[in-house]
């Protein structure tokens, strides 16, 4: 299976070397994420996509100065809808009947039980459920660099209060749950690359219930 060769390839790269990655590569790991399966398929968080140097300096320091920020080609960052509401819910409902081509009211029931639901919890529980979906589809992202021999660091030692503000996000009801850079390895200077990857025992790892 050329998946499990390409997650035993890949590792937190500490140290990338500036290379940029092709537009062709970053748009098969962005379209790998944005099929992610999400919770009731609402997909509540965005892919903010930064390749600005100087919009990447900015986030740096956020970031607990951490050198892939600024070494990366490609900066991803996963924020999440800071809440499910009404008007959120009916526009991907919306636009499912119309894509499907089914009768506009064939899943009213089934939307109008998602928001009852999701009206029922507050603001923050709404907004970490909406950050776990944005991780599954981080999750799929790094995978799918992997497989193209493309570098990634799963960051979330940051600050995310300022990333926000510094990038509007509260105005556009989002929040940032996530980054992750993509590039590739300076393997003279990153101290991690050679070291053996370690996992928990599978024995303790995974358990059988028959």
């Amino acid at each position: 299976m050329e998946l499990l060769n390409a997650l035993k390839w890949r590792y937190a790269t500490k140290k990338m070397n500036g290379q940029a990655v092709s537009q062709d590569n970053v748009n098969a790991i962005l379209e790998a994420a944005h099929l992610a399966p999400s919770s009731s398929g609402l997909q509540p968080f965005e892919i903010i996509v930064v390749t600005s140097s100087e919009l990447k300096e900015k986030i740096k320091p956020i970031a607990n100065n951490q050198s892939q920020i600024t070494d990366c080609s490609h900066l991803l960052i996963f924020a999440a809808w800071d809440n499910y509401t009404k008007e959120r819910i009916n526009e991907v409902f919306s636009r499912t009947v119309s894509e499907r081509g089914v009768p506009v009211d064939s899943m009213d029931d089934y939307k109008n039980r998602l928001t009852s639901r999701y009206s029922s919890f507050s603001a923050e529980q709404n907004y970490t459920h909406a950050a776990y979906q944005a991780y599954i589809s981080f999750g799929i992202a790094i995978a799918a660099a992997a497989e193209l021999k493309v570098d990634s660091t799963p960051i979330g030692g940051f600050d995310n209060a300022a990333l926000d503000k510094l990038l509007n996000l509260k105005e556009k009801g989002l929040r940032s749950v996530v980054l992750l850079p993509l590039g590739y390895r300076d393997a003279e200077n990153d101290w991690l690359v050679n070291l053996k990857k370690v996992r928990t025992p599978k024995a303790r790892f995974i358990k059988e219930l028959k």
